[in-house]
């Protein structure tokens, strides 16, 4: 099984492919932190350094928004800045922040000889709010900021 902080950055990486982005890197590290996905739009062709944070019902930080506070912010735009330095030609491209806050539900399961996991690949369309149920999880992006912050 999954830790659950890699299923919601999986559901927001298929949801992004969805809205014609490509995905450039996952889990990208540095000595600085990592930055979750970097993706980018076709349409416009800007680069977006995406923060996911999956959270329960009831949380203490509002489903992960408060816990991109300065001290992350300054973690990512710094870990963005080595990404942009290892590939230049990106850096010349419109650079934003994005932060998605994924819900989740453990579900009880029903029968051991069932599984309702899905491929998220089969999926050809996804919305936000729309509940998925991936592994033990009942998954939802609750809201999908784009440029959550500045430099």
């Amino acid at each position: 099984m999954k830790d659950i902080g890699v299923l919601g950055e999986e559901l927001t990486s298929r949801w992004l492919e969805l809205q014609d982005y490509d995905l450039l890197q996952q889990n990208w590290r540095c000595r600085w932190g990592e930055i979750d996905i970097i993706a980018q739009d076709r349409d416009n062709q800007a680069i977006a350094f995406v923060e996911v944070k999956t959270r329960s019902k009831n949380n203490w930080d509002e489903g992960g928004l408060l816990a991109v506070d300065a001290i992350k912010q300054g973690k990512m735009i710094k870990t963005a800045s080595l990404f942009l330095a290892k590939y230049p030609l990106l850096g010349e491209l419109p650079c934003r922040f994005d932060l998605a806050l994924v819900g989740y539900t453990k579900l009880m399961p029903i029968s051991k000889n069932i599984d309702a996991e899905i491929d998220l690949q089969n999926i050809t369309r996804l919305a936000i709010g729309q509940p998925i149920i991936i592994e033990q999880y009942q998954l939802t992006i609750k809201k999908y900021l784009q440029s959550a912050f500045e430099l």
